[in-house]
């Protein structure tokens, strides 16, 4: 028997129902669905889901946005569309079972021990043979050997005719079909049992409502919550340390569900270990599950694969997050006209600050107490998350990804930085740039420890990191009073004259007189308080010296001129951190390799200050932290369903791909001078080696026929 792949033909009805029930029960119509479904899944896999809608926008732009979210496709799983598919598959499948599965059984009853004998000479597995026994006798012979070796057997007595011998064996690769094809069903089933649609349906029928808004999650009215007894549900739950909880969040494509749970969970500690790379080894946590009903208390120790139970709910531990950390931050202003000040705010909070006339949120974002870095490459000193572009190796780069044949190995030398905040600083028009900077200085490979604060535009881009210089006793000091220095008009003077008087020979009033203007127009340009003409465009630093020189001095001439400019302005720069230094009651620093591995560090943090582009760095003073856990819990009566299913699918599977149906003829004719003419033909749905070999071992043992040596 083959299966077939067209729908069940329903005899009696109008046409419109007997062709819908004829494309629901084809198996072309089973597998077209289960081809969408493959899709969907990768697309789930592919995009992140329920993901907010400004991270698509950053990433994928304003119009792929909103197809996405129109088209359900960054919650594809809770999809109207999804489910209803997956619900077409289940009745499809399940009516291809229903129109097959009496064929099968029927099949698996019948011998076919009609077929005519001279039927057997077309079969391409075929013996023919003389034996000595009468036919009855050599019927009853083969029956017994055939019962005995696993086959079910069949005789049938033609009078005067003969005897024929009918056998099969393998009739589980029919059942095979049946349990694949249920699995699918049950595996379905399972997954409308515990995905969105009981959920759902409450939304749509129960007066519940998917909740937008923002606020305390005991403000949240009762039409936004769902019953302790709600068969079905996954959701997330957050417990600081020391705190208690006992409501989930259920994602929804357009908001939330609050999901009452029949228990609080008190977190009492969580447990963090961490990898040499950085990455979380193991986290867990100790917890107490409060009855709400009864006022039990049951401790419990809940590790990632090794979830708590309690009343029907899983409680896995998902991740962890930060549970209201506080933190202490100066502000730090990045041009010289500004002046620090301190705030303090909690993670998750906000703080609202001033620019002048412009007014900024500050939204404390992350606390990170360990960052793990790569510092293998030590001679180019840039960290892997904020690698200097002007540095980039492409041959390195590519060198790096080939396979082990090509590939570069060099050992990683891992280090933690220590601490870092996170913070957003949005503007009126909610516009907002994201920053992470670090607590303490990091020598990245070049001797000078440095204070990184990273800045980047959108959530997918890289941190770039404005590398700021740390002085003897670990702070910014040196270079605030350096860069404060600069932008005074009668400092700058001064470190001129001092420049010009250890430069030049007192003879030479003339040349002093050249060398003065020369070192005032460059220091005023790097300081931004002088432009290069009314068209420039940069505003200081590096920048202003280079748009000098392409505006005032020829090209063929611009190398050498530049070089005599540079080196003006780093003694002259010098002068000013001296100065500085003496403003403050300090010694100067002497002209050795560490004072200028500072100097020329401050120089290019001065200069990169001007492309910051928010008017404080908010640095880590102190900081005090919470951690919390992210459990998910969820109550899955599919679970075992779909267990069952997979089971059944693999059962299914197997016994369709290695147990071989095999059907088996002899045709036993009376001969006239005594004994029997013997025809046997076989058949197996799936022609192999091990199916040759077994006809020739049945020729064997029941025709005593052996197989012909090869010439």
């Amino acid at each position: 028997m083959s299966v077939s792949t067209h729908g069940l033909r329903v005899r009696r009805g109008p046409q419109a129902v007997r062709a819908t029930v004829e494309l629901f029960s084809s198996m072309r119509f089973a597998i077209a669905l289960l081809t969408l479904i493959c899709i969907a899944s990768i697309i789930g896999t592919v995009l992140k889901q329920h993901e907010p809608l400004g991270n698509y926008v950053n990433q994928f732009g304003p119009f792929w946005a909103a197809l996405f979210r129109s088209a359900r496709l960054d919650a594809i799983y809770s999809a109207w569309w999804f489910l209803l598919i997956l619900l077409f598959l289940v009745v499809s499948t399940s009516l291809c079972i229903a129109r097959n599965t009496p064929h099968i059984f029927k099949d698996l009853k019948t011998f076919k021990e009609d077929i005519r004998a001279q039927s057997l000479k077309a079969f391409g597995q075929r013996a023919a043979t003389t034996l000595g026994e009468e036919p009855e006798t050599a019927a009853t012979r083969i029956g017994q050997m055939l019962s005995g070796g696993g086959w079910k057997v069949k005789l049938q007595h033609r009078e005067g005719a003969g005897w024929m011998v009918a056998a099969r064996a393998g009739g589980a690769h029919k059942l095979g079909y049946i349990a694949a094809h249920g699995a699918i069903v049950l595996i379905c089933i399972g997954g409308l049992l515990d995905g969105d649609l009981v959920v759902r349906a409450q939304t749509w029928f129960n007066g519940k409502s998917v909740f937008t808004g923002g606020g305390m999650i005991a403000d949240v009215a009762p039409e936004h919550r769902l019953s302790p007894r709600n068969p079905t549900f996954r959701g997330n739950i957050l417990v600081p340390e020391g705190g208690r909880s006992s409501v989930a969040i259920l994602n929804q494509s357009d908001g939330v569900l609050l999901q009452e749970l029949p228990f609080s969970i008190e977190l009492k500690k969580f447990i963090v270990d961490y990898y040499s790379t950085g990455m979380p080894k193991l986290f867990a946590s100790e917890v107490v599950l409060h009855d709400r009903e009864t006022g039990a208390e049951i401790p419990a120790r809940i590790e990632v694969n090794h979830p708590a139970s309690y009343k029907g709910v899983e409680i896995y531990q998902s991740s962890f997050d930060d549970g209201g950390s506080t933190v202490k931050v100066k502000a730090v202003p990045m041009s010289g006209a500004s002046n620090a000040f301190e705030l303090e705010g909690t993670i998750g909070s906000s703080s609202d600050i001033t620019n002048g006339s412009e007014k900024l949120t500050l939204e404390y974002v992350a606390l990170r107490l360990i960052n793990v870095e790569n510092f293998a490459d030590q001679a180019g000193g840039a960290m892997t998350s904020g690698a200097d572009v002007r540095k980039v190796d492409l041959q390195r780069s590519l060198e790096s990804r080939l396979g082990a044949a090509n590939k570069i190995n060099k050992p990683k030398v891992l280090r933690n930085i220590g601490p870092s905040i996170g913070y957003k600083l949005r503007d009126a028009a909610g516009q907002a740039r994201e920053y992470q900077n670090y607590m303490v200085p990091v020598d990245t490979g070049d001797g000078q420890p440095v204070f990184l604060l990273g800045m980047r535009e959108r959530p997918e881009d890289p941190f770039r990191y404005l590398r700021v210089p740390s002085d003897e006793n670990g702070s910014m000091d040196a270079f605030l009073r350096m860069r404060t220095a600069l932008a005074d008009p009668a400092v700058r003077a001064r470190a001129v004259e001092r420049y010009i008087a250890r430069a030049t020979d007192p003879q030479r009033p003339e040349l002093a007189e050249q060398l003065r203007a020369s070192a005032t127009r460059a220091l005023a340009l790097f300081a931004g308080t002088e432009r290069v003409n009314a068209e420039a465009t940069s505003k200081g630093g590096w920048q202003a010296i280079a748009e000098f020189m392409e505006v005032n001095v020829p090209e063929a001439e611009r190398a050498r001129a530049g070089a005599v400019l540079v080196r003006i302005l780093n003694e002259v720069l010098f002068d000013v951190l001296n100065l500085s230094r003496e403003s403050a009651g300090l010694a100067a620093l002497p002209g050795d390799e560490k004072s200028q591995g500072f100097l020329t560090q401050a120089v290019l943090a001065m200069s990169d200050a001007h492309f910051y582009p928010a008017p404080f760095a908010m640095m880590m003073t102190d900081f005090k932290q919470v951690q919390a856990s992210v459990f998910q819990v969820a109550r899955a009566p599919g679970k075992s369903v779909v267990y069952l299913g997979c089971l059944l699918l693999i059962i299914g599977i197997f016994a369709m791909l290695y147990v071989r149906e095999r059907r088996l003829w002899v045709w036993l004719a009376p001969e006239p001078a005594g004994g029997s003419s013997a025809t046997m033909a076989f058949s197996v749905n799936r022609r192999t080696i091990d199916s040759d070999r077994e006809f020739d071992n049945l020729k064997d043992k029941l025709l005593a026929l052996q197989k012909e040596p090869a010439p």
